[in-house]
């Protein structure tokens, strides 16, 4: 399936892609047991992190990050003109719940 997704088989995007669904996954498990235990806060921490990775997952393979280009930048900016500071996570999070939502509709 990975494979339907990622059509230029670049060593680093293919490896990156795979460990970032794979740990995405791993956490909504962890996330998912937190929550039947009660543990509602470490659950939704987990599953934060979880949607962070895979919206990483997505802005990688949409070509909207080049790996080569990642440079260390202040935390939580996107760029050196990023004022809000809402960082990758930020920016490429409502990218995909933009998408998301649009395909719902």
């Amino acid at each position: 399936l990975l494979q339907k997704i990622i059509k230029e088989y670049e060593g680093e995007v293919w490896c990156i892609s795979k460990h970032l669904l794979a740990a995405s996954m791993r956490l909504m498990e962890v996330g998912t047991k937190q929550l039947g235990r009660g543990r509602k806060d470490e659950a939704y921490d987990f599953f934060t992190k979880a949607y962070n990775l895979y919206s990483l997952f997505w802005g990688l393979n949409m070509k909207l990050l080049n790996v080569g280009d990642i440079k260390k930048i202040d935390e939580g900016a996107l760029s050196k003109q990023d004022t809000e500071k809402k960082g990758v996570m930020g920016a490429l999070g409502a990218l995909v719940k933009k998408v998301i939502d649009c395909c719902i509709e």
